[in-house]
């Protein structure tokens, strides 16, 4: 590990008349194991002068983080000279904050970059404080602005991953070739809509490899860097190739604005953190460090260390809003039976939206005599709430849209006739203080009434724009463009960016409050299954619902394409009834979903003796060898992306424990029971143990390297079936 800081002051005296800028500039270095970045505070604005991984894989910055060139005050344009401040600013191993400041108005700037794990990336925002006693509007700050100098003849890739959303697309991961004129823009909201046409929303990150960069003899080797956004608002990436230049800028979303934001006296605006890291191999070998940084860093620590985690569910939605107690009840003695972790109610519990109580005719003994029927089990209690949502329930504890306190919480104004739907209604603007309020009370109350284990938030939770004038983001400027779709009325405009940022950041007060109070309590982000699957949600949240589609093919694209860049134990996957007319099938059905977090969601009651029989076994050795592999190990993805079709691989490597395991799937092709799966991260002098679970050919022992160049070649007589090959290290390196 390489932790060390460089702290220079150099003083230069400008002489005269024409010396106008501040005579002072400092440098600094940070590091953790897989990068360096070299830090400039100039007269001015302060950049990142350049990243490295090895000495071969260096990127050269270009641009300065010029600071705000000017605010609006009362709606008139004020100019802003910023100059340094080196005796406010600081430098340690961890930690560089260079300071910038403007007398008139007084506002202070804070350009920081951290280190927080000993490798991976590391991570960059900017404060903007207001001391200037009245009331201002910013303007747009982006996160980070790069500037790299590349050789025209670099070959360039970009790797980026869409949301999972609805369904996961044909297409949801890109490497593109970024050759010269290569113009690109990544979205990410909340909502996650796809929109005919255009492209489908991100998870925040992009990954950039140069392949000439190699010093491997692998012809699929080289280095780059890849970057980040820790926030789940409307936010945006670019990245440009021209003329020996290679741009990226990161942040909030300036689109539908311009955008401006309220500072208040003494109140500051936060940009979203970004993490930057560098990588030499391949975009799995990039994955496989981000992975594991996530996990270190942005998550509970608590979760990693809960031997369960992630955990096997059978969740009611299989059932659909029919739940009630007496099958709430036996879904608990089956899940027992079955050998699951925990039983879900999903909706359908509650006397209506927005009224989060229990129906007394579904569930006369209430919820927490649910919770404790499960607790008795040995099982763990989890709970759907679309806690953000208002509807038309009377009951004085509802959430009333016509209520006039909760009307003015809402986004818009609503239709006399409007009605929610069965399990969705009106989103309020959680960046309302008296909202923000409301909704952490209401979760603290449902968690501890209840005895939750884990809590589930579903729906569109964070308002992406709103009508009113009246609440803290910016106002509309100009008319909004409402739309109706699923049960929401939901607006675009102006202000759409600012209304993101500020219900965002009252989110996540409010998860934060709920787990200080509650250490161990694990929380789904679902949002409609997939659509806030991102690094903030990742700093908040224990796992995602990656896509909202839950036949085998669509869990196994939308796990391809997240686990590029999240922990596999992040990645729920709901396993819904397909036809299976063989065993061979029925595990298909399962295992598509048992990559990572898995949840049941379909009648297990209805499974023949054998097909019970069949799932104990599968989740016995899930929660016996797969979940740690999930939990620990590096992932590779040794195949083509999946399409029903075709053979396709997921492999797991744990170096610690020197095992793993293949997941192979073949597809609905009648004519190729055989495939070849060439594995990756294993040694190739060393011998492995090959062990076919399923026993569809003899073990056996081969070396890495064969297992590198001609793989395991997996046989398997039925389309749409599955096979666990386990690696395991058998014989220590052979020097000879």
């Amino acid at each position: 590990m390489r932790l060390s800081v460089a702290l220079a002051l150099f003083v230069v005296v400008l002489q005269g008349a024409a010396a106008s800028h501040p005579a002072a500039l400092r440098t600094a270095t940070l590091d953790s194991s897989d990068i360096h970045i070299k830090l400039i505070a100039g007269a001015q604005g302060p950049s990142l002068a350049c990243l490295s991984g090895t000495p071969d894989n260096v990127w050269r910055n270009q641009e300065i983080e010029s600071p705000p060139p000017l605010i609006y005050i009362d709606n008139a344009t004020v100019p802003l000279t910023w100059l340094f401040k080196p005796d406010l600013s600081h430098a340690d191993s961890h930690h560089v904050e260079f300071v910038y400041e403007s007398a008139k108005p007084h506002l202070q700037l804070r350009w920081q970059w951290k280190v927080r794990a000993r490798s991976g990336p590391i991570e960059h925002d900017i404060q903007i404080v207001n001391l200037s006693g009245q009331e201002i509007w910013l303007p747009l700050v982006d996160s980070l602005r790069l500037n790299f100098n590349v050789p025209t003849s670099a070959a360039i890739e970009n790797l980026y991953i869409e949301k999972g959303a609805d369904t996961p697309s044909a297409h949801g991961t890109h490497l593109d070739p970024v050759i010269d004129g290569y113009t690109w823009m990544g979205r990410s909201t909340t909502y996650a809509h796809p929109i005919q046409g255009q492209q489908r929303e991100i998870i925040p990150a992009e990954i950039v490899y140069q392949a000439d960069l190699a010093k491997s003899p692998q012809p699929d080797h080289g280095a780059g860097w890849y970057a980040g956004i820790e926030f789940s608002g409307r936010t945006r990436i670019t990245l440009q190739r021209k003329d020996g230049q290679l741009m990226s800028v990161m942040g909030l979303n300036p689109e539908l604005g311009p955008f401006r934001t309220r500072l208040l006296p003494n109140q500051s605006f936060e940009s979203p953190t970004i993490f930057l890291g560098a990588f030499n191999g391949t975009t799995d070998d990039a994955g496989n460090q981000l992975r594991h940084w996530v996990r270190s860093t942005l998550t509970n620590p608590k979760t990693w260390q809960d031997p369960q985690y992630p955990l096997l569910v059978n969740d009611s939605w299989g059932s659909g809003m029919q739940v009630d107690e007496p099958l709430a009840l036996r879904m608990i003695a089956n899940s027992k039976d079955l050998g699951l972790d925990m039983f879900q109610l999903d909706a359908g519990w509650f006397r209506s939206v927005g009224d989060w109580y229990p129906d007394p005719q579904k569930f006369p003994h209430g919820l927490a005599f649910i919770a404790d029927a499960a607790h008795h089990s040995g099982l763990r209690f989890g709970l759907w709430v679309d806690w953000a949502q208002a509807g038309l329930g009377t009951s004085p504890t509802a959430l009333n849209v016509r209520n006039p306190e909760v009307k003015g919480w809402l986004v818009n104004d609503l239709a006399p006739d409007w009605k929610p739907e069965e399990f969705k209604g009106q989103t309020i603007d959680l960046g309302v203080p008296a909202a923000h309020d409301y909704a952490s009370r209401e979760v603290k109350r449902i968690v501890e009434n209840y005895h939750l284990d884990m809590l589930e938030h579903d729906g569109y939770l964070v308002a992406e724009s709103c009508t009113r004038t009246d609440h803290p983001h910016a106002p509309p400027d100009g008319p909004l463009t409402l739309t109706h779709d699923a049960g929401f009325d939901f607006a675009l405009g102006a202000n759409s960016t600012d209304v993101s940022y500020h219900a965002v950041r009252s989110y996540y007060s409010i998860y934060e409050k709920l787990r200080r109070e509650h250490p161990g309590l694990l929380f789904e982000i679902c949002n409609d299954g997939g659509r806030m699957v991102d690094f903030g949600s990742a700093a908040h949240g224990d796992y995602f619902s990656i896509t909202d589609a839950y036949d085998p093919l669509s869990n196994r694209r939308a796990f391809f394409d997240a686990s590029h860049l999240l922990p596999p134990a992040m990645l729920e996957s709901y396993v819904e009834q397909v036809p299976t007319p063989t065993i061979n099938n029925f595990l298909y059905m399962l295992r598509s979903g048992m990559m990572g977090w898995t949840s049941i969601m379909l009648d297990t009651t209805a499974w023949s003796e054998q097909q019970r029989t069949i799932a104990r076994q599968a989740f016995a050795l899930y929660k016996a060898q797969l979940r740690p592999l999930i939990r620990d190990a590096n992932l590779y993805h040794v195949s083509d992306r999946p399409d029903g079709v075709h053979w396709d691989g997921m492999e797991l490597w744990d170096p610690n424990r020197a095992t793993g395991v293949l997941f192979a799937f073949r597809g609905s092709t009648p004519d190729e029971p055989r495939h070849p799966f060439r594995l990756a991260g294993l040694l190739d002098g060393a011998h492995y143990q090959i062990h076919f679970e399923d026993g569809t050919s003899p073990d056996e022992v081969l070396t890495g390297q064969q297992l590198r160049l001609q793989g395991i070649s997996i046989h398997l007589q039925d389309p749409l079936s599955s096979e666990l090959v386990f690696v395991r290290l058998a014989l220590e390196l052979d020097h000879s």
